[in-house]
């Protein structure tokens, strides 16, 4: 039996390491130049090949045109003549473009109806591991695949045990609850792997089914299932550099901050591997935000965005705009993260996974505009868009807007305002109750626009313990893939009210932690040279001002701390000299 491969050009560029020194905490970083060039050379050539074709007005997949997807070589006993066709498929599946796979998926069981794994295909389009579980209509279509692939009857054991795997996700749906089918796939591809080792497929939907049960299972401090998946995935990686399964999946495995660095070298990969898929060229950004690396997170979510403009798909083209909304005002590129919003599609486009991921875009965007800039009023004056928001178990989507304009409210005295705000996102955490993740990030938010209220009537203890609760909080649940981080994080918010509060040794301790979780944020690391200048440690104050300067020094120089910063420094300066 043939084994047809979904090629992509191979690209050899020796790499030339350069340093950069992390003036926030005195670590080195190694930054690729080769892998650099070969990302802006990334974008130079989508944006070459993307026009400005008018935007779709729901989301739909052309797959005509896809042929760069990578190298993958996936066995089955269907017809030589449809193989190439299946493992096209299989690595559309491997980058999430779910849509085009089961389409795909579909063609191939039409050209060969003896081949059972198309419906496997299928099925397998018809869950997104780790994105929302899937709506009853995907979980019927799922079902009924599988009922389909059994009446055409698998021509393998390796076949059969695929059809099962997957069926012990889909069994009995209506009866048992998600998390408990999703460990039931788990074990069987646990299962599936271990008998057949050599079978690199199995390998990495084992990666994926053990995250996709680490997102459906309470939060482990010790990664554990994440570790593994990674472990897996890398060693597939190692042995086949163009598979775009064994990259992706190494980079879900290590977005998470005590892990990153481990899914560096697979995130300055898979673009290169999988350059027509607009989620591959956006991916790497979940590491590059993770470390801070915001100039690679730019050109990453450019180019993604762009190529899914092209492709019609709303929702990732929105996902990769939040992404690159979050960089540019790390950088102090306020500007270029006001044109991001003001071209951005106000519509998410209908149904499907992503286009949840395009909603909580939608919110989230003008929320991070508002609140990174300090811009407070402007915060208490956002409103949800009419007629795009669906409500009821999907308000998840709408938290960071309400979140905005509740502290934004806070921290301007309209407190009535806040208030309100603060009593939508109750309603909102008790509509969406059993949901994973969400409950406690809703709750989060809730609790430190309580928070700054209390600080607003001057009731600063309690107002300091509901900011320390949701800071808890927040570490103990990380953040979600759907976005690039918290709109304000907690801990760094906790800062603010302890320089308020002036308790600027404590208020460096929370903005040291919470550059520790997130990297190179602008505020964090001007509140913490803000700290430190306070309490008199005027070496830390300057290595982390520096650090600033350093960060937007192709920023627009338009704001304060920036200018404070110079002019610290500038004093500095003038102090040593004789």
């Amino acid at each position: 039996m043939a084994l047809i491969q979904v090629a992509v050009p191979s690209h050899s560029l020796k790499e030339k390491n350069v340093t950069e020194a992390s003036r926030t905490g005195g670590t080195v970083r190694r930054v690729s130049m080769g892998a650099l060039c070969r990302t802006f050379v990334l974008i130079a050539a989508v944006f070459l090949t993307v026009a400005t074709p008018a935007r779709a007005q729901h989301e739909h997949h052309a797959t005509g045109d896809v042929t760069r997807l990578g190298k993958v070589s996936f066995r089955t006993s269907c017809a030589e003549t449809v193989q190439g066709q299946f493992n096209h498929a299989v690595a559309l599946l491997d980058s999430f473009w779910y849509e085009a796979a089961e389409k795909e998926f579909t063609e191939v069981a039409a050209k060969d109806g003896s081949c059972a794994m198309a419906q496997w295909g299928v099925a397998m389009s018809r869950w997104h591991p780790l994105w929302p579980p899937p709506s009853a209509d995907d979980l019927k279509a799922g079902a009924a695949a599988l009922q389909r692939a059994e009446a055409v009857g698998a021509q393998t054991d390796r076949e059969r045990a695929y059809i099962a795997a997957i069926a012990a996700f889909y069994k009995n749906f209506d009866k048992v609850d998600h998390r408990s089918r999703v460990l039931a796939y788990e074990k069987a591809m646990e299962q599936l792997s271990a008998r057949y080792p050599e079978d690199s497929e199995a390998a990495l939907f084992y990666s994926l089914a053990l995250q996709g049960a680490a997102t459906a299972s309470p939060p482990d401090p010790t990664f554990a299932r994440q570790r593994k998946a990674g472990r897996i995935a890398e060693k597939v990686f190692a042995a086949q550099p163009d598979h775009p399964g064994a990259a992706h999946y190494v980079i879900h495995a290590y977005d998470y901050p005590p892990l990153a660095e481990e899914g560096l070298a697979a995130a300055r990969r898979y673009a290169t591997i999988a350059p027509d898929s607009h989620h591959a060229l956006h991916m790497p950004s979940h590491i590059f935000t993770r470390l801070g690396y915001w100039e690679e997170s730019v050109a990453s979510n450019r180019a993604s965005a762009a190529a899914a403009r092209k492709h019609g798909s709303l929702g990732d083209e929105l996902h990769a705009l939040d992404y690159l909304v979050y960089a540019y005002l790390q950088l102090g590129q306020d500007q270029n993260a006001k044109e991001v919003l003001a071209q951005a599609p106000q519509s998410a486009g209908s149904g499907g996974s992503i286009y949840f991921a395009g909603l909580y875009a939608l919110a989230s965007m003008p929320a991070r505009y508002t609140l990174e800039r300090h811009a407070w009023k402007e915060a208490a004056a956002l409103d949800l868009p009419k007629d795009v928001f669906p409500g009821g178990r999907q308000s998840w989507t709408e938290i960071s807007l309400h979140f905005a304009k509740g502290l934004g409210a806070a921290r301007s005295g309209d407190l009535a305002t806040a208030r309100a705000a603060a009593e939508k996102l109750a309603t909102i955490r008790n509509s969406i109750a059993g949901l994973n993740y969400w409950p406690d990030a809703t709750e989060v938010h809730r609790l430190t626009v309580a928070a700054w209220i209390a600080r607003a009537e001057g009731r600063n203890e309690e107002a300091l313990e509901l900011m320390r609760s949701a800071a808890d909080l927040e570490d103990r649940i990380d953040k979600h893939p759907v976005t690039p981080g918290y709109v304000m994080p907690a801990r760094e918010l906790l800062g603010d009210l302890l320089l308020e509060s002036n308790q600027p040794a404590k208020a460096l301790g929370e903005y040291e932690s919470a550059l520790r979780s997130s990297p190179r944020r602008f505020n964090a690391t001007y509140g913490a040279a803000r700290a430190a200048e306070l309490a008199g440690n005027s070496e830390k104050a300057a290595g982390l001002y520096r650090a600033l300067v350093e960060l937007t020094k192709q920023g627009d120089g338009r704001r304060a701390e920036v200018h404070r910063a110079r002019e610290y420094l500038a004093q500095a300066r003038i102090a040593r000299q004789p």
